[in-house]
């Protein structure tokens, strides 16, 4: 890539530091999709060992690209977004790399058809640390910035995900326990369903 263009590039992708997500840090900043991408890059990273049969390194760059997207739709929460949403995403994001010199673009339209497929053990891996990495952010943010449906949220959400491997499956029940004890510590409680009552 000519340092023109790879300025270029990155001059897109700082976008994604400005890209809010839907959580809150722990300083109760508002998370940006870098922010994520980073995070999700080094957990792949600490966790390699634990992984001796899958090429680490691709699940870390499956990390840090998995998003790139958002630096043109914006992130929209996994609750609300639509395949229309998706669709959108994808397009854009392909258009984009469609510029970029062969061989760095023959591999990341390989490595984005392999995470959105989710059948290889690496792209596994990448979804089920996506999904781990928003969990974990919000046990960090101050619990006052949680909508209430989040609190079911966060004690299922990527359980299907880690399911096919008893490390991940362990490290979503540490990640659930660290949920319900700040729930329970926190003080508030999700909301009681009023029941209707006749005047």
């Amino acid at each position: 890539m000519e340092n023109r263009q790879l300025l270029d590039v990155l001059h897109t992708v700082a976008r994604l530091k400005d890209t809010p997500r839907h959580c809150r840090t722990p300083g109760g900043a508002v998370e940006s999709v870098a922010e994520h991408s980073w995070r999700l890059a080094l957990m792949a990273f600490l966790i390699r060992d634990e992984f001796p049969q899958a090429d680490m390194d691709r699940v870390i760059r499956m990390c840090l690209i998995h998003d790139l997207g958002e630096a043109f739709t914006g992130d929209i929460p996994a609750f609300l977004k639509t395949k229309a949403d998706e669709e959108a995403e994808e397009r854009l994001l392909q258009e984009w790399v469609d510029t970029f010199p062969s061989a760095l673009r023959k591999e990341m339209h390989a490595l984005t058809a392999e995470m959105n497929a989710g059948k290889t053990l690496e792209a596994r891996i990448t979804r089920a640390l996506d999904n781990l990495e928003a969990v974990i952010s919000h046990n960090e943010s101050e619990i006052g910035s949680w909508e209430d449906h989040e609190y079911a949220l966060n004690l299922t959400y990527g359980n299907e995900r880690v399911a096919f491997s008893p490390y991940l499956t362990e490290l979503r029940a540490e990640i659930r326990r660290e949920t319900e004890y700040k729930i329970e510590t926190e003080g508030r409680k999700p909301p009681e369903t009023k029941k209707h009552t006749e005047e």
